[in-house]
């Protein structure tokens, strides 16, 4: 699928679709608890569907009714399911499932689409030996397809945390196991995604103890998760592209379903659009961001704590005056593409003055001209290629743009209706 787009202003209001972030560790607590919960608007396509998909795998029953969806767990019972999970492009559903799996006996296959398989998972396979895991990767492979089989006792790990999603794996493995853990991280990055594990457990009665807070946590054994009943919050990470893409045109664009008391990092990119001149109201549900008349101000950005927001800050530094610094960000090139090299590359082609760095880009004030441009089938690259459209002169294509239901099924649609330029092709 294609998607053309052309020069536009926003104006209205839009709702931000649900959180994949939520989405998928309510999924990985409901498959894991005793009995039945309720998830009122998941994320159900893209990653959620695959993380969906990763629940029954492992044996957890699941019905929708309307916006509901009842999952019934398996009670920490890892015996039933079927031997192959597949994940799809989903990396936070393969991180976080996979350790849940390794609690049980049985040798399950994990697998992905190519993406998914040319992302790192070695270190946290390794990490699960290290509790009582055994790990087999099939030939020829760096990671994916491998086959996992338990069961974890429990004991100490170390892992790296150059993706915050193994230490979040982990975290929630922890409470199921026969001893207490302790696990060590590495040079965490992502915190908040770590945060927002920890209110998870927080909010479910887990019993852990913070050592030392984002470096060594010791998780008690021998607990069970409780059912939950809960809506699923609206996505930050998708509410990026509506505030930048505001910012960029020009334009005051009202955004729903997002709560700014929810533990998610990416909400902080409000602020960041704030140092840039930007006008940003918070209300009870949402945001209003106006950026009317205003000449946006290039900065320095430590995206360190919210790596999903680079591709968009990337366009965003196209049309801010002097020097945008995106730093701290090296993750960036591990997820489902480099994108930090990716976005340099399609910029570069619409005519923007960008230059890579070896933790995130540095860009001018360019003048960018519609063309077509490769969409990597990344949901993230694909949006923030449709954003570039809307202030590049004649029309931009972008190829690969199904990527986008991943994260955001409703884009095209939601984004026609705020008065952007956009058609599939």
């Amino acid at each position: 699928m294609k998607w053309s787009v052309s020069p536009s202003r926003l104006e209205g209001s839009i709702r931000i679709p649900p959180s994949k972030s939520h989405t998928i560790r309510a999924l990985l607590v409901a498959t894991a608890a005793r009995g039945e919960s309720r998830l009122g608007n998941p994320l159900m396509k893209g990653d959620g569907a695959s993380a969906l998909g990763a629940a029954v795998s492992l044996g957890a029953l699941s019905r929708q009714e309307g916006d509901n969806l009842y999952i019934t767990g398996i009670g920490g019972d890892l015996s039933g399911g079927q031997e192959n999970i597949w994940l799809g492009n989903s990396g936070t559903g393969l991180n976080l499932f996979m350790s849940l799996a390794a609690v049980g006996d049985r040798a399950r296959r994990f697998d992905g689409d190519a993406s998914l398989r040319s992302r790192p998972v070695r270190n946290l396979l390794d990490a699960l030996t290290q509790l009582g895991a055994s790990y087999t990767v099939e030939e020829g492979s760096s990671g994916l397809p491998f086959r996992l089989k338990g069961p974890l006792q429990g004991g100490s790990t170390t892992v790296t945390g150059l993706t915050s999603q193994y230490l979040s794996s982990l975290l929630f493995a922890a409470p199921l196991l026969p001893q207490d853990s302790v696990i060590t991280v590495n040079d965490l990055h992502e915190r908040p995604y770590v945060d927002l594990s920890l209110w998870w457990l927080d909010r479910l009665g887990i019993r852990y103890e913070t050592v030392r807070p984002y470096e060594c946590y010791r998780v008690f054994g021998r607990q069970q998760y409780p059912s939950i009943d809960m809506d699923i919050p609206g996505d930050f990470s998708g509410a990026t592209f509506a505030a930048v893409g505001a910012a960029i045109t020009g334009s005051r664009l009202e955004l729903k379903n997002i709560d700014f008391s929810d533990p998610q990092g990416d909400k902080a990119i409000f602020g960041v659009l704030e140092n840039a001149g930007v006008k940003v109201e918070r209300t009870a549900s949402g945001a209003i961001v106006d950026a009317r008349g205003v000449v946006l101000r290039g900065l320095e950005i430590d995206l360190n704590a919210m790596p999903d927001a680079l591709p968009a800050f990337a366009v965003f530094g196209c049309c801010a005056t002097g020097e945008t610094r995106l730093v701290n960000v090296k993750q960036a090139r591990i997820k489902e593409t480099d994108r930090i090299a990716v976005m340099a590359r399609e910029l570069s082609r619409m005519g923007a003055d960008v230059r890579e760095l070896d933790d995130g880009l540095v860009l001018r004030k360019s003048s960018l001209t519609g063309c077509d441009v490769h969409g990597h089938d990344d949901h993230r690259v694909v949006m923030s290629l449709a954003l570039a459209g809307l202030v590049a002169s004649g029309t931009t294509v972008i190829d690969s743009a199904e990527s986008a239901d991943v994260t955001y099924p409703g884009f095209l649609v939601d984004y026609r209706a705020i008065g952007a330029d956009i058609s599939c092709i």
